[in-house]
């Protein structure tokens, strides 16, 4: 009997070095793998936004048991959107700029190993983040980080990775005016001029840049932190507990363990849902989907 399919989604420019030959490089480990293992397996390379998602419905929609994502956090929101809520288990090789999903998994940097787990590894059930209907995976943020994301996403390949990051970072510390919010957490309401507004269902935006120390993927409940505003020298200083994984003991920051959240404001919300943009006017709503997606991990 032939093994059930399994489908390889590739984003052919993921990755902040991505050059010449990498498409070609990963369509070849690929096919070579599912031949060595007697696995009926297609592979796919993404050509547009949006087009790995398109690939993951085709991909359900003819009985696949499994897909792969080769990509970084936007590929992999991408595909596991669709997956969710099926049966359909999903497998992660990542190939991003920070990999903060992937980092939180636990998962191989070697595409090799990887793709192993991809393949062989534990079926693991996680919670999903919901915000106005879109499903997050990692982390979701109203404010700073969003603008961080939008001009990051706009630099062109080979002009990624940790360093531009952190210079966008260091710039817009000096440009950012945070607005003013209206926020539930829980049924918990105040008001206050926020820096950025974050729902974390994983600790870390990639590259060891962690801002949820306590989040946890299976829990239930995502860790809201509220950065209330601050000087630009005070933002500088603040900064330095992403680095070292305590931005739960910096001041003016409200942490709360929730299941669903509203952001109000005056006018328009620039978001980002895994480091993907997107905007909204007025409010927001957020929510905890439980052990909506299987992810194959080390077992």
């Amino acid at each position: 009997m032939a093994i059930p399919e399994i489908v390889a989604i590739v984003n052919p420019l993921s990755g902040a070095g991505a050059s010449t030959g990498v498409a070609e490089a990963r369509v070849a480990l690929l096919r070579a793998r599912f031949a060595s293992g007697g696995i009926e397996g297609t592979v796919h390379l993404t050509e547009r936004r949006f087009h790995a998602g398109e690939l993951a419905k085709i991909a359900v929609s003819r009985g696949a048991r499994g897909v792969i994502a080769w990509g970084g956090d936007g590929t992999i929101n991408e595909v596991g959107a669709v997956l969710a809520g099926t049966r359909v288990v999903l497998g992660i090789i990542p190939a991003g700029s920070g990999n903060g999903f992937a980092n939180e998994l636990e998962l191989p940097t070697a595409p090799e190993l990887a793709l192993e787990v991809a393949l062989n590894g534990k079926p693991r059930p996680i919670d999903a983040g919901e915000l106005e209907g879109q499903l997050f995976f990692n982390i979701a943020g109203i404010g700073f980080d969003a603008v961080v994301a939008e001009k990051f996403n706009d630099r062109t390949l080979g002009r990624r990775g940790l360093g531009p990051y952190v210079q966008i970072g260091l710039r817009e510390t000096f440009r950012y005016r945070a607005p003013h919010y209206r926020i539930n957490l829980d049924g918990e309401e105040f008001q206050t001029n926020a820096l950025l507004i974050a729902f974390a269902n994983g600790r870390e935006y990639g590259n060891g840049i962690r801002l949820a120390p306590h989040a946890r993927l299976d829990d239930g409940k995502l860790e809201a932190m509220v950065v209330e505003d601050r000087t630009p020298v005070a933002r500088l200083w603040a900064g330095r507990h992403l680095a070292l994984g305590t931005a739960d003991k910096a001041a003016r920051v409200i942490g709360r363990s929730i299941e669903s959240a509203r952001s109000e404001t005056d006018g328009e919300m620039l978001y980002h849902l895994d480091g993907e943009i997107g905007r909204a006017s007025g409010s927001i709503s957020i929510r905890i989907r439980p052990k909506l997606l299987t992810v194959r991990v080390r077992g």
